[in-house]
């Protein structure tokens, strides 16, 4: 099997030949012909095993596997987390790099995007243009493109992309694929038309093959590929990959206070009784997912959403109570194990509150709650009611391994007179808990709770005696150190924001201001960075003083940002902290591969747990080929028998299940041979015209003639077309429409969604949408240029698949919308009130709405594109027709409303009436030829001039005639006030 080439003049991959170019060489000329090589191309061309034996083509054993099952076949590669198959699609991506090829690669996220544009040949990688023309060109171009999907899906309708040329696509993060996205809309519109094209795809979740019915058969299915490669950790070539090459593990465990363990135990009791309570009350619903250990780990909500999202309008208050408090618990026992003592009794204090005692499921009221807020409280406050919070269980084991574990080691492995400093990386699980162990590390324990109750707004009151004395031995340490003559502080700014809090006295921030920690806390999401430097410096001692175990700072460097970390080691000879997320926003799970490549870090702190970069440790191990003597020590910081270690040891038997249930599957999977969507069968499951209208023929063939069979036969063999908006490819409704084999057109149409007929006009609302726009008035105007141009506008209201069809409550798992059904309802019956012409629509799922459109069509005649574009735009007013009434759309609907006036007279009115005040001096007689009718002109005749008061009969008593009065003489018009003095006068 040969991949595709991006022109007939133009060199092929071949699963036994792979494009190369030497190092530091210009690429060779392509050939002027498939059929015949030159000798000179035929030289660069190499096998992929003899690519794999390049000395720049650095790769594991199981890597190397990888690439040869993806470059020779299509297929689905699902790999651990922490294995890495980036390494493996960059290759890939440099194989294909050529102008030859012209490669997509959808779905990528931004960090992706960029990590892999650093590693290719930026003269091949072309980025996407703004403009549809600068697109065309570019496709032509060839290399490789980081396209978004909305953008190549209508690019692929409207044609601008040479479809046929297209070498291959590869998609990310390919367990997000399911049948109604635009990465499979995509892909279907580039396998209809490219038969030799490639597809391969990637993803490291395997966890997400598991929700829902045969996922993995249906993800192949929408990929259109056949081939399933799994690597989890436990795969043979892996464990032989990274064994031989494995550092030294040591795990530390931390012992939990004890009121920590006391918090820890009440929290879990009062789970276990809320688990055991929402099972009581839901015999009949699948609660299998809601239990004690999935309430503890990371994707809990998700779990529950993908649980009770379905059946949440049929669940009592009572268990949606406990829903909310069940993830309030979780919150809780997070600030436990992972914040400061003050941070969580700020925390958990916000729910000792009446406001909230009255709106849970009754949690509060337990004696285990009760325990839970004496316990956050002891942890702040001593006997005497001092401020006098413990320190977390880990900051104390942590100091010493940088002070003295680690310092003495080196010593011992190095001998000692080593000159290279230890260089230490520190890895937290977010950016709370890396800016935690700063502030920690550069000020000590003491004046860094002291911030936090003043950000928290904790009462400090009185200080105890230990507390205090601790607060001025960092003070003087830092004074003392300040002194001294640093590298790093001479050469390098230190940081505006952060460094500055670490730096004033106690003093001053005993003495802060309210507004100061207002506006401390706000700045709070600032301080918080996923990555810190710090050096160790020992202060200079005084000649009285003693020398002093804990006198050692820690002292910032700035931000990692504007910071090379090789240059910086190169630069100062000083013992290397560096403070790092596992992943970052900008970097993602790279971050942590970039940050091992730069530091080549001595010692490693896992300061949490994380499967995922325990692996990236691994496998950064086994590419360096160490000896053991010089290989990294990892210590493993972690709280033997919580919370901690039974989330992480959950994580580890989640995806081996999830590997398990994947390998089982693929073992009993029925692919078909057309699934790869190379031959015409695979599209035989969509819907097709052509042969519904032959069958309809045929059978009515019996009863009709044959001249009129032909010319309905030719009708109906038009292909339905259905206008769609460019903006509406943001859903998942065009890739419906285009399945049931309806032709989609994107088109810029300035009034409605969805152009089904040349007089249906559809206005597509999602509930979150269509309450914004009841809110805003939108939809107000929307609906009246639909009636304007359209006679039959339609108001389609679509729910989500995944919820309901039914308008939720305010006790919602997912939250959309704010205001209550009654608000809703009764505006939706003001809307038809005003436009009685327009029809409401319901629909529970993209899937109804792609099916209720198909049938709406159904005789009727098509669309015209540019008519649509032109319906409401600038363009088709200046072009319109000399006879067509150019009029101001306000004047004439406020005409329609006026007695006497109608569609048919309406615009004689427009042409001759002049202005309001014209008509107002007209007589009755000139109204009537105005409006041809004698009834009509004394109709608007009299609206105009008579006030109409209620008759004597008509309203009874005197109350009813007083409130009358008062309407008319509070009028602003003066002939209105006019005539109603008149008739009171008459009636005297």
């Amino acid at each position: 099997m040969s991949e595709p080439e991006l022109e007939p003049e133009n060199t092929t991959i071949t699963e036994e030949t792979v494009p190369t170019v030497e190092t530091g060489t210009e690429p060779s000329p392509l050939p002027e012909s498939s059929n015949g090589l030159a000798d000179e191309d035929l030289a660069n061309l190499v096998t992929a095993e003899e690519y794999l034996l390049r000395k720049d083509v650095q790769l594991l054993e199981y890597e190397k596997q990888m690439f040869l099952d993806l470059v020779h076949t299509d297929g689905l590669l699902v790999s651990a987390k922490g294995l890495g198959y980036e390494r493996v699609l960059m290759h890939i991506l440099k194989v294909y790099s050529d102008t030859g090829n012209l490669l997509l690669v959808v779905n990528s996220s931004d960090w992706e995007e960029q990590y892999y544009k650093s590693k290719l040949d930026a003269k091949y990688v072309h980025e996407v243009a703004n403009t549809a023309t600068e697109r065309e060109r570019v496709y032509l171009e060839g290399g490789l493109q980081f396209i978004s999907t909305r953008i190549l899906v209508v690019d692929l309708l409207k044609q601008r992309i040479p479809i046929e040329l297209i070498t291959g696509i590869i998609v990310l993060r390919s367990h997000s694929i399911i049948e109604s996205c635009q990465e499979a809309f995509a892909l279907r519109l580039f396998r209809q038309r490219n038969k030799t094209g490639f597809i391969k795809a990637f993803s490291s979740s395997p966890e997400a093959f598991t929700i829902g019915y045969a996922h993995i058969e249906r993800t192949m299915r929408n990929l259109f590929v056949k081939h399933l490669y799994i690597w989890p950790r436990f795969h043979a070539t892996v464990r032989s990959a990274l064994h031989p090459w494995q550092a030294q593990t040591i795990e530390l465990h931390v012992p939990l206070t004890t009121r920590m363990s006391s918090l820890q135990t009440h929290i879990l009791d009062i789970m276990n009784f809320l688990v055991r309570e929402i099972k009581r009350i839901n015999r009949t619903v699948d609660m299998e997912a809601v239990t004690v250990e999935n309430c503890v780990t990371k994707k809990f909500h998700k779990i529950l959403q993908a649980q009770l999202d379905c059946i949440w309008h049929q669940l009592n208050s009572q268990t949606k109570l406990i829903v909310a408090d069940l993830k309030i618990l979780r919150s809780l026992m997070i600030s436990t194990m992972y914040h400061d003592a003050v941070s969580s009794y700020a925390l958990i204090k916000r729910y000792r509150s009446t406001e909230y005692a009255i709106s849970n499921s009754g949690w509060t009221l337990l004696d285990a709650a009760e325990q839970i807020f004496t316990l956050s409280k002891q942890r702040v406050y001593n006997a005497q009611n001092e401020f006098e919070p413990e320190q977390c269980p880990k900051w104390q084991p942590l100091s010493e391994l940088l002070t003295k574990d680690i310092p003495g080691d080196m010593r011992r492995r190095r001998g000692a007179d080593h000159l290279e400093p230890p260089k230490v990386l520190i890895l937290c699980q977010d950016a709370r808990t890396c800016y935690q162990l700063k502030q920690y590390l550069t000020q000590g324990s003491a004046r860094y709770l002291l911030q936090q109750a003043m950000r928290h707004e904790v009462l400090v009151g009185k200080l105890s005696e230990a507390l205090a004395k601790d607060s001025q031995t960092t003070a003087m340490a830092e004074d003392t150190g300040h002194n001294q003559t640093d590298v790093a502080k001479t050469e390098v700014k230190t940081e505006p924001d952060v460094a500055q809090h670490s730096l004033d006295e106690l003093s001053q921030l005993l003495s802060e201001t309210d507004a100061e920690a207002q506006l401390m806390q706000q700045q709070q999401q600032h301080l918080f960075e996923e990555s810190y430097m710090l050096t160790m410096t020992q202060p200079i001692l005084l000649p009285t003083s003693e020398p002093d175990p804990n006198a050692s700072i820690f002292e910032i460097i700035p931000e990692l940002e504007q910071f090379d970390v090789s240059a910086a080691l190169a630069a100062h000879r000083q013992p290397c902290i560096c403070l790092q997320t596992f992943k970052t926003e900008r970097e993602g799970a790279m971050a942590l591969e970039h940050m091992l490549d730069q530091l080549q870090p001595h010692y490693v702190v896992m300061y949490n747990t994380n499967v995922t970069a325990i692996r990236q440790l691994e496998v950064f191990e086994a590419r360096r080929r160490l000896p053991p003597a010089e290989r990294m020590r990892i210590y493993f910081l972690i709280h033997a028998r919580t919370v901690e270690e039974q989330s992480y040891l959950t994580s580890l038997r989640r995806e081996k299940s999830a590997f398990e249930l994947i390998i089982d599957t693929k073992s009993k999977m029925v692919i078909p041979e057309y699934q790869d969507g190379k031959t015409d069968e695979a599209f035989v499951l969509y819907k097709s015209y052509e042969d519904e209208d032959a069958n309809s023929a045929n059978a009515n063939a019996k009863t009709r003639q044959g001249a009129t069979m032909g010319v309905a036969l030719n009708a109906a063999r038009v292909t339905p077309k259905v206008i769609v908006d460019m903006r509406e490819f943001r859903s998942d409704l065009p890739c419906l429409i285009h399945r049931r084999g309806l032709e989609v057109l994107p088109v810029t149409i300035t009034i409605g969604d969805y152009i089904l007929t040349p007089d249906i006009c559809v206005e597509r609302k999602s509930i979150s949408d269509l309450i914004g726009s009841l809110n805003s008035g939108r939809l107000y105007n929307q609906c009246v240029q639909m009636q304007r141009y359209y006679a039959k506008p339609i108001l389609l209201i679509e729910f989500d698949q995944n919820r309901p069809f039914h308008l939720q409550g305010k006790f919602m798992l997912s939250q959309q919308t704010t205001a209550t059904n009654a608000d809703i309802v009764q505006k939706l019956q003001l809307l038809t009130l005003h436009f009685p012409k327009l029809r409401l629509i319901w629909s529970p799922s993209p899937y109804a709405t792609a099916q209720l459109f198909e049938e709406l069509k159904l005789g009727k005649s098509e669309p015209d594109a540019q008519v649509a574009a032109a319906v409401g735009s600038e363009e088709s007013s200046a072009a319109a027709s000399s006879e067509q009434l150019q009029y101001n759309n306000a004047i004439h609907d406020f005409l329609l409303r006026l007695p006497g006036v109608h569609t048919r007279n309406v615009h004689g009115v427009l042409r001759k009436g002049g202005s309001l005040r014209q008509l107002l001096q007209r007589t009755q007689a000139e109204l009537s030829d105005l409006l041809q009718s004698q009834e009509s002109g004394k109709l608007l005749w009299d609206i105009l001039h008579v006030a109409h008061l209620p008759e004597k009969d008509e309203v009874a008593g005197s109350t009813a005639l007083l409130v009358a009065s008062k309407q008319f003489t509070s009028g602003s018009h003066n002939r209105f006030r006019k005539a109603a003095g008149e008739a009171r006068r008459g009636r005297r």
